[in-house]
C-alpha cells in the first residue's frame, strides 16, 4: 500500500464532495491551538464556513485569520497480513487547505455563501430570514495552498 499526494484540482474537488465536515484550526488570542468541526460549503475554489457571531474561534480569527482546513474520508482499515502490525494502514483521503479568513456582512452574499454550504448536504432550495441571516458569521476561505493525499492505496493504482 502506497500513499500519494495529488495536486490536481478535478480530483481535489472530487474528494472535497465527498466530505462532510472539516476541522477549522486557528492559533487563540493565548497562542493556543484550537480546531473546530464544522460544516462547510465550496464553489469555484473558495470555501465557505458559518458560524455563530461571536466566541472562541471569531475572536482567534479576528485577531490572526490564518486558517487551516482539514478534511478526511473513506477511512478503512486495511492490512496485507493480518498477523504483522506494520502491515496495517488506514485506507482514507485527507485534505489540507491553508489560507486567510474574510468575513461576509453583505446580505446577499450571506445568502449565496449559505446556499452553498446548504449545497455541500442537499439539493433542495432554501429560504433563510434576514434575522437569520443578520445573526450568522459567514466566513470565506480562498486557499493559498491545498494538498489531497490518499492513504493505503495499491502501488500501481496512478501508473500511466
Amino acid at each position: 500500500m502506497k500513499t500519494y499526494t495529488h495536486t490536481d484540482l478535478e480530483f481535489i474537488e472530487e474528494t472535497i464532495a465527498q466530505c462532510e465536515i472539516c476541522f477549522a484550526s486557528v492559533v487563540d488570542e493565548n497562542g493556543l491551538p484550537y480546531a473546530v468541526p464544522m460544516n462547510f460549503g465550496y464553489r469555484e475554489g473558495v470555501f465557505y464556513l458559518h458560524s455563530a457571531p461571536e466566541g472562541r474561534v471569531i475572536r482567534a480569527l479576528e485577531a490572526n485569520n490564518h486558517i487551516c482546513l482539514t478534511f478526511n474520508m473513506g477511512q478503512e482499515l486495511a492490512f496485507q497480513h493480518p498477523r504483522v502490525a506494520c502491515s496495517y494502514r488506514m485506507k482514507a483521503k485527507s485534505i489540507v487547505a491553508e489560507g486567510q479568513v474574510t468575513f461576509v456582512e453583505d446580505m446577499k452574499e450571506k445568502r449565496l455563501a449559505l446556499d452553498y454550504i446548504m449545497a455541500q448536504y442537499s439539493n433542495k432550495q432554501f429560504e433563510y430570514s434576514d434575522p437569520a441571516v443578520r445573526n450568522v458569521k459567514i466566513w470565506r476561505i480562498k486557499p493559498d495552498n491545498m494538498v489531497c493525499k490518499e492513504f493505503g492505496a495499491p502501488h500501481d493504482a496512478y501508473k500511466k
